[in-house]
């Protein structure tokens, strides 16, 4: 994929080994409670009255001064922050694209983490995999999953990766036309198998909608070479739903798919490739999926 040297987004988010800090973690317990900040006031009053070093008085009284407890600084490899580079330049191209099909399409925040993340919709995992949480209208991913769709899912290249990004922004234009609430209204009023079936429809959507953004992105910017094409279709045939079942259990349950078979995820991600048509991507009044 041809994608250095171009734009790079501003809407990113890098919350790799990010922490909080405390002031005055050093300090006994209760020193920073209205009685404890009297003492300190005292202990700096008999310094100045003595000429004492106030910070060997607070070490008599069990404290070695104020200190900030900071958490471990994350340092990206080389590797890493290259990696970084290329998701931003792919958030930035799925920005374009959206913008000149969507008039008041408004730009979702990529967050990179490492290990955990808060979203708005709560805590989750690199387990998780990438996802995106319409409550705060963000897409997450922890960058070592594109090591493990390389390793454990055979899906290498760097359009395996920019296929993954724009199918969580699928979702995102989904949310902004109002999709992804109708089908979540539903889960209480139907079966799980039922709901199953919609949750399908809605991952083959996103996945028509990522093509979609191919089309044009290719098309506007000349950023498919030879090979791209089929490794973003190896990616979308490695994460069906049957082929992760095969793998895990041995067998498959077509009533607990949620984002539908490989061949299913191929079709719709090549139909708006092919097509560069959002409304040729209605998964929801289609019989044939």
């Amino acid at each position: 994929m041809r994608w250095t040297g171009r734009r790079q987004s501003g809407n990113v988010e890098d919350q790799r080994g990010s922490g909080g800090s405390r002031m005055g973690a050093g300090l006994p317990g209760g020193m920073l409670s209205k009685g404890g900040i009297g003492m300190i006031v005292i202990i700096l009053i008999i310094s100045w009255l003595t000429g004492t070093n106030p910070l060997s008085l607070l070490q008599q009284t069990g404290s070695s001064g104020f200190q900030t407890e900071q958490t471990s600084t994350y340092q990206p490899t080389a590797e890493e922050s290259e990696m970084a580079q290329f998701v931003s330049v792919v958030l930035a191209d799925t920005e374009d694209v959206w913008h000149s099909l969507m008039p008041n399409y408004r730009e979702p925040t990529l967050v990179l983490f490492s290990g955990q993340v808060e979203s708005g919709c709560g805590t989750a995992s690199s387990a998780t995999g990438p996802f995106y949480c319409s409550a705060d209208e963000k897409l997450y991913i922890d960058l070592s999953f594109y090591e493990e769709l390389k390793s454990r899912f055979n899906a290498p290249g760097d359009f395996a990766q920019a296929y993954v990004i724009a199918h969580e922004v699928g979702h995102h234009v989904q949310h902004l036309l109002g999709i992804t609430d109708k089908v979540h209204s539903m889960r209480n009023q139907l079966s799980d198998e039922e709901y199953n079936k919609l949750s399908v429809k809605l991952e083959l959507q996103a996945d028509f909608l990522a093509g979609v953004w191919a089309h044009h992105a290719d098309k506007t910017k000349n950023i498919i070479e030879p090979g791209d094409f089929e490794e973003a279709i190896n990616a979308a045939a490695a994460i069906g739903d049957d082929r992760l079942q095969k793998q895990a259990q041995g067998y498959v349950v077509p009533d607990s798919f949620t984002h539908g078979t490989s061949a299913q995820r191929m079709k719709w991600f090549t139909k708006g490739f092919e097509t560069g048509d959002p409304d040729q991507g209605d998964t929801f009044n289609t019989r044939d999926l």
